[in-house]
């Protein structure tokens, strides 16, 4: 892996990477090159490899062989952890604390100057001010997710590892929580299985299948790839089967 910074324009760069558990293969030789800046989903079905891309990139996990890298640095720096914000899917904050103490507690570990300030805006923004003194084991799926979306954005990194992200979200959280990430002036890579939060969230897209890329480029170039009526989830499926 690398050790340093590039300066090229590469952000989010996985090279032939291959990992298993096991005996059961999760990425078979994946390639993937985000450039900085960039929004892009990674989309595939349940079991292709999409989180275990994800937690490669965060560092949880080391690839078997292949490079990893995230703006040139290895993802288990401390130059790539200062820069990566992080929603694991099913995220789990810390439920013995309240959702102010977790923004307090994660805003601390990452250095936020102005964290008392920031802290008061996302809860605002999402809707938990009424719920700042709530231990997160005692609140609802949806606002520990709202919890879990405030603490990968508190830092304002400049890359976004996004698993799922709208997952347990009510449609005016949702609405929130893409006009917040429009104005991020950051790289992101979003994993999902739905179409539909792909083409919101992101301007490009990446096709795996089995732990292999099998197509990439813009949004509209997915589109453009409908034969007649045809609804983009039915192109996604055929571009992971390899039905013509």
């Amino acid at each position: 892996m690398l050790d340093g910074g590039n300066a090229s324009s590469s952000c989010i760069v996985l090279d032939s990477v291959k990992k298993a558990y096991g005996n059961t293969p999760a990425l078979d030789g994946l390639s993937i090159d985000i450039p900085q800046g960039e929004k892009f989903a990674l989309i595939g079905p349940n079991g292709a490899g999409k989180s275990t891309t994800l937690k490669l990139l965060v560092g949880l996990l080391r690839p078997d062989s292949g490079t990893v890298s995230i703006m040139g640095y290895n993802p288990t720096s401390i130059q790539a952890k200062k820069l990566i914000g992080y929603l694991p899917e099913d995220a789990s904050p810390y439920a013995t604390l309240s959702v102010r103490e977790n923004l307090e507690y994660i805003g601390a570990l990452r250095g936020v100057d102005d964290a008392g300030e920031r802290i008061d805006l996302l809860l605002g923004e999402l809707s938990l001010s009424e719920y700042e003194r709530s231990k997160v084991g005692k609140l609802s799926r949806g606002n520990r997710q709202k919890l879990a979306v405030a603490l990968a954005l508190i830092h304002r990194p400049k890359v976004i590892l996004l698993d799922e992200p709208l997952n347990y979200l009510d449609i005016p959280t949702q609405e929130r929580v893409v006009s917040m990430l429009e104005q991020l002036n950051a790289t992101v890579l979003v994993s999902t299985h739905i179409m539909s939060i792909a083409e919101r969230l992101t301007d490009g897209a990446i096709v795996i299948s089995r732990g292999r890329k099998v197509w990439s480029g813009s949004m509209k170039e997915l589109q453009a790839q409908a034969r007649g009526t045809e609804s983009i989830e039915s192109v996604v499926v055929r571009l992971m089967t390899g039905a013509e």
